[in-house]
């Protein structure tokens, strides 16, 4: 089954978040709050997810909705999950790399997704069997490919941050992992993942994930031609964590953290 239709609308969708977060980005009067988990959110957050449900509940009034800031609306097989703002740390703090995430699953697949980071200029979008794209427009894009690099020690790796690992016992078997790699950066969030559909890096992975943080990006990872799963390798963004790769260092990766 297609879903040309849906990314489509997703784009619109992304259209609209765009606007919103950007006239708020870096704004003098930014509310900024802080959530029962000790995250930030903002009243671009909040703003930008309810219009998206808005424009949801009109065009796609039998689906259901899953997001970030207000949880779970509706029932039925088809499931919009939005981030309205992934990266919202760095939103509050004036750093331009942050994203809009918008994905669509159809029972516990994720079919379609769109990666929306308007201060950095790009998009990056997906539909099942049809490829990843990045650009600034549908009109004007080039596909994605991850890299072919097979050896850990000809790798990138990209992260978020050490704490998660240290509090779920896993920072010496991920500590050991980066030795290996011939080169680590903690670009995080969504950028690590994108970057990895870009064949720019070769391993993301984060121990602490919800399905908000994910749905968006396995649809771009998976049609770029990587693999995403959850730390014990199973596919897909239900898991609570994330791997995902070229596809190439995938089984040793997931070996040397489960050592851990």
């Amino acid at each position: 089954m297609s879903h040309d239709d849906d990314l489509r609308f997703a784009h619109v969708l992304a259209d609209d978040a765009d606007a919103q977060t950007t006239a708020r980005f870096r704004a003098d009067d930014l509310r900024i709050d802080t959530k029962t988990d000790s995250s930030p959110v903002t009243d671009a957050d909040q703003a930008t997810e309810e219009a998206i449900r808005r424009t949801l509940s009109r065009a796609r009034p039998r689906d259901a909705v899953v997001g970030e800031e207000f949880g779970t609306e509706g029932y039925g097989a088809r499931r919009w999950v939005i981030d309205p703002i992934d990266g919202t740390r760095n939103y509050v703090r004036g750093v331009p790399v942050w994203a809009t995430l918008i994905g669509l699953m159809v029972e516990d697949e994720v079919v379609a997704g769109v990666v929306s980071a308007p201060a950095l200029g790009r998009r990056w979008w997906a539909a099942r069997g049809t490829g990843a794209w990045t650009g600034r427009s549908l009109s004007s894009a080039t596909r994605c490919r991850v890299s072919d690099v097979g050896s850990l020690a000809e790798a990138s790796l990209s992260y978020s941050s050490l704490h998660g690992w240290d509090e779920r016992g896993l920072l010496p078997a991920f500590l050991d992992l980066t030795k290996a790699c011939a080169r680590t950066r903690a670009y995080g969030d969504f950028w690590s993942y994108m970057l990895l559909a870009d064949g720019a890096v070769d391993v993301a992975t984060e121990p602490e994930l919800a399905l908000h943080d994910m749905a968006a990006l396995v649809a771009v990872v998976d049609e770029a031609g990587g693999r995403f799963t959850d730390l014990r390798g199973t596919p897909g963004p239900g898991g609570g964590d994330a791997l995902a790769t070229n596809g190439r260092l995938h089984h040793e990766v997931l070996e040397r953290l489960s050592a851990g």
